[in-house]
């Protein structure tokens, strides 16, 4: 199984070597605790994800 989901993200032109998975602490407004905000970004846009 763990092939197959492999093989699906280099399929194409390598698509899958254009997105970076960036994860980022943001304090929660309701509890005040620190959740984690994780995301698949395009290179990119990762400068402007963390801004």
């Amino acid at each position: 199984m763990a092939k197959k989901a492999v093989a699906t993200l280099h399929e194409g032109k390598q698509d899958g070597r254009a997105y970076t998975k960036v994860i980022k602490m943001v304090k929660s407004p309701k509890t005040g605790a620190y959740i984690f905000d994780e995301q698949m970004v395009k290179n990119e846009d990762v400068k402007d994800f963390f801004k």
